[in-house]
């Protein structure tokens, strides 16, 4: 895979990735440029529900399901922040269109829609995002500490959130035993 292309795409964390805080992870990469790259984890859950998220925000929420939605963890930088990850729509303030099947919302006005159930079809809610400064990523990539994966939003936005790595792993049709835990380039 071409790395000038790597928006909407999936970094997949290979075995060599001891850090807890990226191993076995999956992210979906919303930026990538000469100037750096910004991902989310979307395998990752925090402690928090969206119940709590919307508590701390004042949206007033009163469908159970949505109250107890898992919260994921988007990466270690700027954990105050919070992003939705969603199928398309451009109503709300601070959206950018990542792919065709996902965008990406930094405002509040989204909350406030998924709580009285008027939100994107799809959606994950994020706190903190992962990003990489000029030229790192690719220096992870040619040490093979990540591979990459086409993404797909029945993976992106999939219940089975213990299986998404594995999911997206799949598509690359070859079987992770036979993946070195060692890295190198031959």
């Amino acid at each position: 895979m071409n790395n000038d292309n790597l928006i909407n795409q999936y970094l997949l964390a290979t075995p060599s990735i001891k850090d807890p805080l990226f191993a076995s992870s999956m992210v979906y990469l919303c930026d990538h440029s000469k100037d750096g790259s910004m991902g989310m984890v979307v395998n990752h859950l925090a402690e928090q529900r969206l119940g709590d998220i919307l508590e701390q925000l004042d949206i007033h929420c009163f469908t159970q399901s949505i109250l107890d939605l898992p919260v994921f963890i988007g990466g270690p930088v700027n954990l105050q922040q919070g992003f939705v990850l969603h199928s398309p729509a451009s109503k709300w303030e601070k959206t950018i269109q990542v792919g065709p099947d996902t965008s990406l919302t930094s405002s509040k006005d989204i909350l406030e829609a998924i709580a009285n159930d008027e939100g994107p079809e799809q959606f994950l809610v994020l706190l903190g995002f992962s990003g990489w400064s000029a030229g790192q990523l690719e220096q992870e990539l040619q040490n093979n500490s990540w591979l990459t994966a086409q993404s797909s939003e029945n993976i992106t936005f999939n219940e089975n959130i213990d299986n998404k790595w594995q999911m997206a792993f799949d598509t690359l049709g070859f079987n992770l035993d036979k993946l070195s835990p060692t890295t190198g380039n031959a």
